[in-house]
């Protein structure tokens, strides 16, 4: 099955992190793909523009974002847009993606992926703001899911039914990220394959994959550990009910050197066979984690 968007499955790919940036200078990537966090790049003309420069001409990039709040009820950040847009006719990224939730309200960024009440109200408010952001940007949206540790008493419908709706409103994309459902379906008491198999395949044009951290009782997105085998195990099934997608490798803390993590990347190979033998269980943190990875980025000010 190919995605709705006729995007291309770019492959294996990991996010640029300023820790590789040497040797990314002076190695050959032994990736497909990279992916941005877009906000690390707007405004930045030193020594990151020019290794993201360097990276282009090598690698497809993909622009990834933390800021656009696209459930919020402030009116869209226009000169962020811009922004964003400019660096995209630097990048030529195969798409633009950010999270279906807010990250502030009344021009306050908040720099973490709040969670969205799932009603019809909230749907049709951010189908409205989806909209007028792919007039803007003159390309498709693709949302995340993201990891979430409370829920709305007020919502109505599932995080899957409400993406699903919201893409039948908009044409937007999916960026499916496993983890984030591991994360969220533990949190929340749901199960983890019931949402992998309800959100429309056909629209998701890339998977997140990463390592969270148990933290006894709730699990937080830490993105600072090898991926567990439940995830991979989530993984695989999102790979057999998309057709195959581009797979990014998300890691942002106690970040390994880059050929390691392109040695844990590389697994996803022995995933998609069903190999699952020598696969890490989850284990419990030791200490209280970062509550969100977004807090690892040098956000966009409002």
């Amino acid at each position: 099955m190919a995605n709705k968007f006729n995007l291309p499955n770019l492959g294996l790919g990991v996010g640029l992190r300023t820790q590789h940036y040497d040797y990314l200078l002076k190695h050959k990537a032994e990736v497909d793909w990279f992916e941005i966090i877009s906000e690390n790049y707007i405004d930045n003309f030193g020594f990151s523009r020019y290794v993201l420069e360097h990276i282009c001409k090598q690698k497809p990039v993909v622009m990834h974002g933390v800021s656009m709040s696209i459930g919020s009820t402030d009116e869209l950040n226009l000169a962020y847009l811009q922004k964003l847009k400019d660096l995209a006719t630097l990048v030529q990224p195969a798409w633009i993606s950010d999270h279906l939730c807010w990250t502030g309200v009344n021009g306050l960024n908040t720099h973490d992926l709040l969670p969205m009440p799932l009603t019809e109200e909230s749907l049709r408010h951010t189908a409205e703001r989806v909209l007028r952001v792919q007039d803007f940007l003159k390309r498709p949206l693709i949302l995340e899911n993201p990891s979430t540790y409370l829920e709305f008493t007020t919502s109505t419908m599932h995080e899957w039914e409400f993406l699903s709706e919201l893409t039948r409103l908009t044409d937007c994309g999916l960026l499916l990220d496993v983890n984030n459902v591991y994360v969220s379906a533990t949190n929340h008491g749901y199960e983890a394959e019931t949402y992998i198999q309800n959100v429309p395949h056909e629209r998701i044009v890339q998977i997140h994959i990463a390592g969270p951290s148990d933290c006894g009782g709730y699990f937080v997105d830490t993105h600072d550990q090898p991926v567990p085998s439940r995830v991979w195990e989530l993984y695989r099934l999102a790979q057999e009910l998309t057709g195959g997608v581009a797979t990014l490798l998300e890691w942002d803390a106690n970040i390994p050197a880059f050929p390691e993590l392109v040695q844990e990347l590389h697994k996803a190979k022995q995933a998609l066979l069903g190999e699952f033998a020598g696969f890490p269980a989850l284990p419990t943190a030791t200490e209280s984690p970062i509550s969100n990875p977004s807090h690892l980025h040098t956000a966009y000010a409002n």
